[in-house]
């Protein structure tokens, strides 16, 4: 999410003509009631958030933002026994909510491994916080989080990445930008310029590592050892022209029907709409 502040930091989004004020927001819960209530215009966020629009909310995906989830990590205490992926075999990992992209992440690991869906024990904590604390106290063996929070950890000795997660869902779409459904009917070209600077500002961080690890160093008030390898682990995942491809797009949609998130797998209408990919900054 940090290139919205980076485009704004760097004027990009200025350069179309939109003053943005960014909205940070709790969860996807969050970001569907704030686009549902006009709160905000567009965003940025998780990809379950489109099996809501399968059921009927006001809020539909207008382009591709990440695909790989190698932002997402299994993370262990430092001291944990656990040294490589076999180790997990039978283990609890601990995640936000149930029915996220995290849960479902944990159940694909385990089938990837052979293991079968309930190979390894998932279990909601709600915040990274309550699994951080719930990691060091060993009360769960491992948690799925974000990579940068294992970075930090492993910069701080308290704790290890066992793996990274884009190995096992390679073709994904795990982030995508969204708008409200009357907002791509009735202004279409808001919609087009917000996205134009999106990717232009992708564009920008692809081509400057050093000027995006110093800015992602003081909007995450990290050290820019962590942002650094963060950099090096997620760039390549990040979508240049916003394209669904239909690749990603299946592994999807059959993430939503394992997670119970819907009953069958939706037709892409009813989750996304095509008319502004591929975006040409």
């Amino acid at each position: 999410y940090a290139a919205l502040d980076i485009g704004v930091e760097e004027g990009i989004f200025a350069k179309y003509g939109l003053d943005v004020e960014i909205t940070t927001l709790s969860g996807g819960a969050r970001f569907q009631q704030a686009l549902a209530s006009n709160s905000i215009d567009v965003g940025v966020s998780g990809t379950a958030a489109m099996a809501q629009t399968a059921k009927g909310s006001p809020v539909i995906a207008v382009a591709a933002t990440v695909g790989a989830p190698r932002g997402f990590s299994v993370v262990v205490a430092e001291d944990s026994p656990i040294k490589a992926v076999a180790d997990l075999k039978g283990k609890t990992i601990s995640f936000g909510t149930n029915g996220s992209f995290p849960d479902w992440l944990v159940h694909r690991l385990s089938i990837a491994e052979g293991w079968g869906k309930d190979g390894i024990k998932g279990v909601a904590l709600g915040s990274v916080e309550g699994s951080i604390s719930a990691v060091m106290a060993h009360q769960v063996d491992a948690m799925m989080t974000a990579t940068e929070v294992g970075l930090q950890m492993e910069e701080q000795k308290r704790g290890r990445i066992v793996t990274e997660m884009g190995r096992y869902a390679p073709t994904i779409i795990n982030q995508a930008a969204f708008a409200r459904k009357n907002l791509v009917a009735e202004n279409p070209d808001l919609v087009e310029r917000f996205l134009r600077g999106l990717f232009a500002t992708v564009a920008f961080m692809k081509h400057n590592r050093e000027k995006t690890i110093e800015l992602t160093t003081k909007i995450f008030n990290q050290s820019p050892a962590v942002m650094g390898k963060a950099y090096d682990f997620e760039i390549s995942t990040m979508v240049d022209d916003g394209f669904f491809k239909p690749d990603g797009l299946e592994v999807l949609k059959d993430s939503f029907v394992e997670l119970g998130m819907l009953k069958e797998k939706p037709s892409d209408d009813q989750i996304l709409t095509k008319r502004f990919v591929p975006v040409m900054p």
